[in-house]
């Protein structure tokens, strides 16, 4: 085992990419490179925004910035590699390489599924509990939730990366897929990977399933205060901005459970390697857009940012 991971170690590890065809990686790379673009400006627009903004101080536009911050972090765990791969005849990756890109698409992905748990449960206070909001919602408790969203995520990606890499890759160097994730690389590994799938299934499933059920419980009860709502323009603007959330919501956990819990016999890498675009690149695109773009507050706060910054240049 230990001669197998010093080779793995030397040589590293090959990724087959997306797509063989060399016209389609030309397509995809310009592709991937306007969605990676436009997820950097949307979500520093929101980080500068929210920072430099008197007006949006509420704890939900820190837990925004929070959430465009780890956005950041996320999409940057694969892109930019994917997008030099696309240039690249051999995609190779060193052992270190692929440990550190695992830990952190963990990480930043377990801090999301905790974090929009977190952001679904304050909404809940804000609409269902309005008149006790500030008092529940302290800066105080808000920066403690932060602080256990990433706890949580870098111990859960710690977990998964130190029993995946303690296995030995003997059966081949190429991982079927475009970045470093567990199931290409159980799939690669000459040894027995149940306690890898009980941890995937355990420590993950709790992250994962335990986020998505605080999510949607939350929700429950948000729909249920809209439709007591007295006023239907109050019920058709609180269920726009809930639907759309629960939305992406739905998207980023849906794809994030198909891909890590189920059994390993139904995995189908050349399929299941397209799935992670939803959850590990579109979703960071799309999260500024649906929390925080579409909020006339935050229009608001953009313009002032913008065209003060604008006026003292």
């Amino acid at each position: 085992m230990e001669s197998n991971n010093q080779t793995a170690w030397a040589s590293g590890f090959i990724l087959l990419g997306l797509t063989d065809d060399t016209k389609n990686e030309r397509i995809l790379f310009v592709f991937f490179l306007l969605v990676y673009s436009l997820t950097l400006v949307g979500n520093s627009l929101m980080v500068i925004t929210i920072t430099l903004s008197s007006t949006l101080s509420s704890p939900m536009y820190l837990f925004l910035r929070y959430l465009s911050i780890v956005d950041i972090c996320f999409t940057s765990s694969t892109v930019p590699k994917l997008l030099l791969d696309f240039l690249s005849e051999l995609k190779t990756i060193s052992f270190p390489g692929c440990v550190a890109q695992l830990y952190l698409f963990i990480s930043f992905g377990g801090i999301e599924c905790v974090l929009l748990a977190v952001m679904a449960g304050d909404r809940y206070v804000a609409i269902c509990m309005p008149l006790h909001y500030t008092e529940i919602m302290s800066r105080k408790l808000c920066i403690k939730l932060v602080a256990v969203c990433s706890f949580i995520g870098f111990l859960n990606s710690l977990a998964h990366t130190v029993f995946t890499f303690r296995l030995p890759f003997c059966n081949s160097r190429f991982i079927n897929h475009f970045f470093c994730d567990i199931p290409p690389l159980l799939a690669i590994a000459c040894a027995d990977t149940t306690p890898n799938e009980v941890v995937v299934y355990t420590a993950g499933g709790s992250v994962i399933v335990g986020s998505f059920l605080v999510t949607l419980l939350s929700y429950i009860f948000i729909v249920r205060a809209i439709i007591n709502m007295k006023t239907a323009s109050g019920r058709y603007k609180t269920f726009s901005t809930c639907g759309s959330h629960l939305t992406v919501v739905t998207l980023f956990f849906g794809t994030i459970v198909f891909t890590y819990i189920r059994p390993t016999s139904t995995y189908s890498l050349d399929q299941d390697r397209i799935v992670p675009v939803l959850y590990g690149i579109m979703t960071p695109l799309l999260n500024p857009i649906i929390y925080s773009l579409r909020n006339r507050e935050v229009q608001e706060a953009i313009k002032k940012v913008v065209f003060r910054r604008s006026i003292r240049s």
